[in-house]
């Protein structure tokens, strides 16, 4: 198989893939025959031959993938046209937190905002896939320590976090209304989203907190 063969197979599978999909997993369709430093070539070249295209092919955190470019959202949405999930601000400002200042006990959080966290904030946002616990704080009690996951990066199109909107204050509702930004830009370039229900589910049971 030569390179533009290959390129063609690596193209069809992002087109039809559901995720986004690392490189080891693009090896995997020509039984890892075919270096990783060639898959990234190919996908360098893929990349350049979709520019100024109504779909683009991206790297993000877990792998690389096809998104409609966000210039084309105003067509699409006469389509299907849903408005995206709307969070609360308790939502918003506890993720933002988690996301610019992680790892974050739960009081850390409190801390910051002024007002308790609700439980079922935390929960709901591990129940999405955007936060995890990712160890535990040396102090009495050993509280958890939370911190974003790679599924948030993908929902939010970036690749690390590094690419997350900078920050003039680091307050909680400069960093939440940053990251309401992210996520609005997010859906229009045609961004994986909660289900309806789920993203229902995680709006309403935050309303009152």
């Amino acid at each position: 198989m030569n390179t533009l063969e290959a390129k063609i197979v690596i193209e069809t599978a992002l087109l039809c893939a559901q995720q986004p999909m690392p490189i080891a997993e693009l090896r995997r369709l020509f039984a890892d025959e075919v270096s990783a430093d060639t898959v990234r070539v190919l996908l360098d070249e893929l990349r350049d031959d979709w520019q100024g295209r109504g779909v683009r092919l991206v790297s993000l955190a877990t792998g690389w993938r096809f998104q409609t470019a966000p210039e084309m959202a105003p067509f699409l949405e006469r389509l299907h046209p849903e408005k995206p999930p709307k969070y609360s601000r308790a939502v918003l400002e506890t993720l933002a937190i988690i996301a610019y200042r992680q790892p974050v006990t739960r009081g850390d959080i409190e801390e910051i905002r002024g007002v308790t966290v609700s439980a079922q904030i935390v929960k709901a946002l591990e129940e999405r896939g955007w936060i995890e616990v990712i160890g535990h704080k040396d102090v009495i009690g050993r509280p958890a320590l939370f911190g974003t996951t790679r599924q948030f990066l993908d929902d939010l199109g970036l690749r690390a976090l590094s690419e997350l909107p900078s920050l003039e204050s680091p307050d909680a509702p400069a960093a939440a209304a940053a990251l309401e930004q992210q996520l609005a830009f997010a859906t229009a370039e045609g961004e994986s989203s909660a289900p309806e229900s789920e993203s229902t589910h995680l709006s309403e049971s935050t309303r009152q907190s």
